[in-house]
């Protein structure tokens, strides 16, 4: 069957080593939009962090649609509306807030169009992920937010080899009651237990009235693995962990290599 949507992850699939869009991906992506294909940008990322890509790719028509915040939001690119929008309470924020103090490790917390941090010596990853994202950053206290004050994920953040540990000592219960994933070795976002690029992608197709025989899903991280295995088309990047190169039906080429455009080119268009 015809492929009528694909889903591509951001960071280390449709971007380069440099965080850039190579050419061969900017034109790949041009000629299946003119074929009729829907091309939607899935990120870890909030959409402010997705913007520039969607402008520089032509993705913000109406019509077109972003999954951001690893499947939480659902959006139209060109009024931000949303479709989907799984949230955790101010309830969850103390408490995965509270585990971070009690593990050793930082973290902070975004809602839709703010990233917020308790560390009054703000993590050099708290200052990157606004940088990437294009978010303000500010200082608050958990006590400063009202209680019915909602917010899209909570990740903890710290060097890769000291969040590995503290991540093993994480209760069974915070994953029975929230959706956990590595988005980069620095990272582990907690969100709303309903959240994952598998579940927004499927609901976005069903939406638009199409099947998942004719979504091809492509990416290279953990937060990529269950659309990857939702879509009728799964494909891992080259520079892939092997968990998703595993569920994928077919491995493409690096980000650095115009993984992306060959994919689109060979099975899609």
């Amino acid at each position: 069957m015809a492929i009528k949507l694909i889903a591509i992850d951001l960071d280390g699939t449709l971007l380069n080593d440099q965080k850039e869009l190579n050419p061969a991906t900017i034109a790949a992506v041009a000629e299946a939009k003119a074929a009729g294909i829907k091309v939607v940008l899935c990120s870890g990322r909030p959409l402010t962090g997705v913007r520039k890509f969607l402008q520089q790719l032509h993705l913000t028509d109406p019509g077109d649609f972003a999954i951001s915040c690893n499947g939480a939001m659902v959006q139209h690119t060109d009024t931000g509306k949303a479709v989907v929008a799984e949230t955790i309470t101010y309830a969850d924020y103390r408490r995965i807030q509270d585990l971070a103090d009690a593990l050793g490790v930082h973290a902070h917390v975004l809602d839709e169009t703010q990233l917020y941090t308790a560390n009054a010596d703000i993590s050099k990853y708290t200052v990157r992920e606004a940088y990437l994202v294009d978010m303000p950053l500010f200082y608050r206290l958990p006590d400063s937010f009202p209680a019915d004050k909602s917010f899209v994920k909570v990740m903890l953040i710290d060097d890769p080899k000291l969040l590995a540990k503290a991540t093993k000592r994480i209760p069974a219960t915070f994953y029975d009651d929230y959706y956990i994933v590595n988005s980069e070795p620095f990272f582990l976002e907690f969100m709303n237990k309903s959240v994952s690029k598998g579940k927004a992608v499927t609901t976005l197709a069903k939406y638009l009235g199409l099947s998942m025989t004719e979504v091809m899903a492509i990416g290279d991280r953990e937060n990529d693995l269950s659309m990857i295995q939702a879509a009728g088309t799964g494909i891992a990047m080259g520079n892939a962990i092997p968990a998703v190169q595993a569920a994928a039906q077919v491995v493409t080429a690096t980000n650095v290599d115009d993984g992306v455009a060959k994919a689109i080119r060979e099975h899609a268009l």
